[in-house]
């Protein structure tokens, strides 16, 4: 499975972005997916999780109630979708998946697969 993300960019603090992560492999491959970001000088964050039934999904605590990940299977697409953005979410963001479709995790370690990741800037 390969994956890549898409989407980010350069906003305001206050903003939007809706990130994009669409996976190789067909829509037969089921798998987790999980969305990471390491800002610079930093180690790599877990920001929100979701398995292949979409439920339930769960956020890291700074980001909670302003993001929310979503997929599309027949797309074989996941989203993140972040509101209220806020300087220190500035961050490369990356997408990775586990290949049991269930895994619920923020451990990056245990992902599989991985991609490369897409630049979130937020200005003050």
């Amino acid at each position: 499975v390969q994956l890549q993300a898409s989407g980010g960019g350069l906003v305001q603090a206050g903003g939007s972005l809706r990130l994009a992560c669409a996976g190789s492999g067909g829509t037969a491959t089921r798998y987790a997916v999980g969305w990471f970001r390491q800002a610079p000088g930093k180690g790599r964050e877990f920001v929100a999780g979701i398995n292949w039934s979409m439920a339930p999904t769960y956020y890291e605590d700074s980001v909670e109630g302003r993001f929310t990940i979503s997929r599309d299977n027949a797309k074989n697409t996941v989203y993140l979708l972040m509101n209220a953005l806020k300087p220190e979410d500035t961050a490369m963001y990356y997408c990775a998946g586990n290949r049991d479709p269930y895994y619920r995790g923020s451990y990056y370690g245990e992902y599989d697969y991985w991609g490369p990741g897409t630049l979130v800037t937020v200005s003050s």
